[in-house]
């Protein structure tokens, strides 16, 4: 991304954050920019040339139209994969249900035994043993990557890889 390209991006960032459009950075518009590459490239030439802004600003916007609007759609079915979770982990595993657990699951697409530990305060015993009942359930998954045991929540992996 050359310099121009970059401030252009900032000052749209900028904008939404100081009209209060925008409190997280939640918006990646490079999914949009990389489906519309030629587009990009044709209205950045053209406005080097022209000094003409305008339509770079509309390319802009679109970009973030249609990303917002992706957005608010992946968290949408994220909330819903979430109150899934939260119904089987309720009625299936009901001495382990809570909600700092529901949120450790949906905080990263990830977590480790460390991570329940810390969020829910136990040992690590009882964690491994969520951490159990959690994957019998098939809500997440195991992964030694070296010395290491991830548990993927596939549900939310798939979301922010694959949304739709």
């Amino acid at each position: 991304m050359t310099e121009m390209e970059g401030q252009a991006v900032l000052l749209t960032y900028f904008y939404l954050i100081k009209n209060d459009l925008l409190t997280l950075p939640i918006l990646y518009l490079s999914r949009y920019i990389i489906k519309h590459k030629s587009e990009y490239y044709r209205l950045l030439q053209y406005t080097r040339d022209s000094h003409d802004w305008e339509p770079w600003i509309l390319y802009i916007l679109d970009s973030i139209i249609d990303t917002s609007q992706n957005t608010i759609h992946v968290i949408k079915q994220m909330s819903s994969a979430m109150q899934h979770y939260k119904l089987i982990i309720r009625t299936e595993a009901t001495k382990i249900y809570s909600q700092d657990l529901l949120n450790n699951l949906f905080r990263y697409p990830y977590t480790k035994i460390e991570y329940i530990m810390r969020d829910l305060n136990i040992s690590r015993n009882t964690a491994i043993r969520y951490l159990d009942q959690l994957e019998k359930l098939e809500l997440i998954q195991k992964k030694k990557i070296g010395r290491d045991n991830f548990f993927i929540n596939k549900a939310l992996l798939d979301l922010l890889i694959y949304p739709v």
